[in-house]
């Protein structure tokens, strides 16, 4: 049998390697050389998947984690650890259970994938563009010569549009019929309408929260950074992909989540009294970051020049309540080009998520980033892509 295989990405390289074991394959990459996104991914680094069960792997699933049971079990992260350390790659875990190549350097994963795909003898057609699929009776034919009996589609999303990410995939799967959902930017900065002058401020141990409808939907403590444009950092970038399908949400910080407000408020007057004679904005510097204090204090209404013996209850109460729930308006995320990874795509309720094969074209299968499946960051996204591939490869 003769399976065509177009994007030569993670998800594409791992389903060549698993068809090409028993069929005929043929891999088409539009770029230069395989895995270009792959090489940009981890700062350079790759963050090839996270080394955790099953179980905690779907807790970090954003958007249809039900679709990936069948395939992650077929593909564990465990298995892909071992799995690429037997193609000679050596690894190693770090921070949060993430995986990297020993050697720090992405290539050494796509070399990895190269080696098996040379064994196996896999045809390789680079600086390749697949602009048509057509069918033709049980077959299909790619740029209108080549004919091949199954057709994987493994394009990848819409970030990162230099490495080849233009959405071709999803043109392809609506010529035959598929819905698309809205393509999103997943694991993104967000933009802030704040008119804050803190690019470069780290703030470490807060709580991004936001609200709809005087609820909270999304709740993450860890690190934030703030940009030029607004705010990112490891709870941005979480609480990005759980926010991008909703409007209309409030965002706040809390910068001292450990304490409660009695709590925070017993702290603010141990150091009023003992700072009684000196300004707010001086005895703030105890407890906020300097370059926030001027911000803080503008949104509690309390002059920054102003004794702490002479602040007022209903002041402290004020000032409490803003460190507790800092506002900060949301003005949108960044753009899709630069997200980690794209949200949405083919609609899986189309696809088979034990085979990847469409259901409604018999023979045509989609794969990866494609899909409208999505997790966290800390290499969810990659064993996403390696999963539905392998699922796809040994069943095609």
């Amino acid at each position: 049998m003769k399976i065509g295989i177009i994007g030569g990405g993670p998800a594409g390289m791992m389903c060549a390697i698993k068809a090409g074991e028993k069929h005929d394959v043929v891999l088409f990459e539009k770029n230069e050389k395989l895995g270009k996104k792959l090489f940009i991914t981890g700062k350079g680094r790759c963050n090839l998947t996270n080394y955790t069960d099953e179980k905690d792997f779907l807790k970090n699933i954003v958007n249809n984690k039900s679709f990936m049971y069948s395939s992650i079990y077929s593909l564990s992260p465990f298995t892909t650890y071992y799995y690429f350390e037997e193609l000679g790659l050596p690894l190693k875990v770090e921070r949060g259970n993430r995986v990297f190549p020993a050697s720090d350097k992405s290539s050494d994963v796509i070399k990895a994938y190269e080696k098996k795909l040379k064994e196996l003898g896999i045809e390789i057609k680079l600086n390749t563009e697949v602009r048509s699929i057509e069918k033709d009776g049980e077959s299909f034919i790619i740029n209108g010569k080549e004919k091949f009996d199954k057709i994987v589609v493994a394009t990848g999303g819409l970030s990162y549009k230099l490495t080849g990410s233009t959405g071709d995939g999803y043109r392809f799967a609506e010529k035959f019929g598929h819905k698309i959902v809205e393509a999103r930017p997943g694991l993104i900065a967000m933009n802030l309408a704040n008119n804050f002058n803190l690019a470069g401020l780290s703030l470490k141990n807060v709580e991004l929260f936001a609200e709809k409808d005087k609820k909270i939907i999304s709740r993450e403590f860890g690190e934030l950074l703030f940009t030029h444009r607004g705010i990112s950092g490891p709870i941005v970038l979480t609480s990005s992909s759980k926010l991008n399908r909703l409007n209309n949400f409030e965002l706040y910080l809390d910068l001292k989540p450990a304490l409660s407000i009695e709590k925070l408020d017993n702290r603010i007057l141990r150091d009023f009294s003992e700072n009684q004679n000196k300004n707010i904005e001086n005895v703030l510097k105890l407890l906020l970051p300097k370059d926030l204090i001027s911000y803080i204090l503008d949104a509690a209404k309390i002059y920054p020049d102003k004794k702490v013996n002479q602040i007022t209850k209903e002041e402290r109460e004020n000032l409490i309540k803003t460190i507790k729930n800092f506002k900060l308006i949301f003005d949108g995320f960044d753009d899709i080009n630069r997200a980690i990874v794209t949200s949405g795509g083919i609609d899986v309720k189309d696809i088979d998520p034990k085979t990847m094969e469409s259901k409604l074209v018999k023979g045509l299968y989609f794969i990866g980033e494609l899909l409208d499946v999505d997790g966290l960051t800390g290499g969810f996204n990659i064993q996403i892509a390696n999963s539905t591939a392998y699922s796809c490869g040994i069943n095609l």
